[in-house]
C-alpha cells in the first residue's frame, strides 16, 4: 500500500510513523444551530401529504463523494496526513446505473514544516499546507486537516457535477446542498439531498412541527437563511414513519432551484425520491436517509479505490 511505503520513507527522514485513523475522516462536519428561514408556502408551517411514490420517467443521474484521511506520521506534534478524496456521477438509463464521470485526488496535509521534512518522500503527490496562527497540536491539526479535506471533496464534486452537466441535461440528484455553487443553486434540472439535520431551519412549536413530518409528507417549502449567497428553495421530506424510532428517523432535507419553487412542482420531486429510498435491507446505518442512487455511488467509488 502507498500508504505503508510512505511511512517507512518518512520514518528514514526522522518522522515518527502514525497509523491511528481521526474521527474527521468519516466526512463533512456541521456546526448545530437554529438558523431561522422564510416561510415561501402558506402563513405557517404544514404538512403535505405528495401521494404515493412515482418513478422520475426520465434518465436520472446520482452525484456523490467520499473522503479519507490516513495519518502518515509526526514531526514533533505536527502530523501529516494522506487525504484521498473523490466523487462520481452515476447516471440511470433503462434501469441500469452507470458511472459516467468520476475523479480521485490525492493531497498531503500538514504543516509547512512538516511537509518540508518529508521531501523528496512525498514526489509526485500533491501537497496542502495548514495554517500556522497556533502552535502544533496534534487534535487540532487534526481537526484542521478534516475541515480542508472536506473542501476539497467539495471542490471535486462540483468539478465532476459541471463536467457533468455540460455533457448532459438529465435531472441530477446532489448528495448535500446545492447552494455549494451558484450555478447549481439555479440549475432546474437539480436537487440536493441533504442527511444531516445540525444546522435547522425552525425553532419553537415550529421546530417542534417540523421534527414530527409524518412518512410521505413533506413540509411547506421555505428558504433557508444559510443559503444566502447561493438562494435555494428547500422542504423536509419523511422517507419513512419515524414513530417509534426518532424523530430524525428517515427525515431529509431537498433543495432545489427557486424556478422549481411552486407547490406542484415540490410535491412531484417529493415523489420522485421517495420512489429512490434505499431498500430496507440496505447494510448501511444511514439506510432510513439513504436514496439507492447515491449508495450506488458510494459503493463505485470505495470500490475503485
Amino acid at each position: 500500500m502507498r500508504a505503508a511505503r510512505l511511512r517507512n520513507a518518512l520514518a528514514l527522514k526522522g518522522l515518527t510513523p502514525a497509523t491511528a485513523l481521526p474521527e474527521a475522516s468519516a466526512g463533512r462536519a456541521e456546526e448545530a444551530a437554529i438558523q431561522p428561514a422564510q416561510l415561501l408556502e402558506g402563513d405557517t408551517l404544514a404538512w403535505r401529504d405528495v401521494g404515493g411514490a412515482e418513478r422520475c420517467p426520465e434518465p436520472l443521474a446520482f452525484l456523490d463523494g467520499v473522503q479519507r484521511l490516513e495519518p502518515l506520521a509526526y514531526l514533533g506534534s505536527s502530523p501529516l496526513v494522506l487525504v484521498e478524496v473523490a466523487a462520481a456521477v452515476r447516471e440511470r438509463r433503462d434501469r441500469t446505473l452507470r458511472t459516467v464521470v468520476a475523479e480521485r485526488r490525492q493531497v498531503v496535509i500538514g504543516r509547512p514544516a512538516a511537509i518540508a521534512a518529508a521531501g523528496e518522500s512525498l514526489a509526485g503527490l500533491a501537497t496542502a499546507a495548514l495554517g500556522e496562527e497556533t502552535p502544533p497540536h496534534p487534535v487540532r491539526d487534526m481537526a484542521d486537516a478534516g475541515r480542508l479535506a472536506d473542501r476539497l471533496r467539495g471542490e471535486l464534486e462540483i468539478r465532476v457535477g459541471s463536467r457533468f452537466r455540460s455533457e448532459s441535461a438529465s435531472w441530477l440528484i446532489v448528495d448535500g446542498s446545492l447552494s455549494e455553487s451558484p450555478a447549481w443553486a439555479a440549475d432546474p434540472r437539480m436537487l440536493g439531498v441533504a442527511k444531516s439535520h445540525a444546522a435547522l431551519p425552525f425553532d419553537g412549536a415550529e421546530l417542534e412541527r417540523y421534527l414530527r413530518l409524518p412518512g410521505g409528507h413533506r413540509s411547506s417549502l421555505f428558504q433557508p437563511r444559510s443559503r444566502s449567497v447561493a438562494p435555494v428553495h428547500a422542504f423536509a421530506l419523511r422517507l419513512w414513519p419515524w414513530e417509534g424510532k426518532d424523530l430524525l428517523y428517515g427525515l431529509v432535507r431537498v433543495e432545489l432551484a427557486p424556478a422549481n419553487g411552486t407547490s406542484e412542482t415540490a410535491d412531484r420531486l417529493a415523489r420522485w425520491i421517495l420512489a429512490e429510498r434505499a431498500p430496507i435491507s440496505a447494510p448501511d446505518r444511514r439506510w432510513d436517509r439513504l436514496l439507492y442512487g447515491i449508495h450506488s455511488v458510494e459503493e463505485y467509488l470505495r470500490a475503485a479505490r
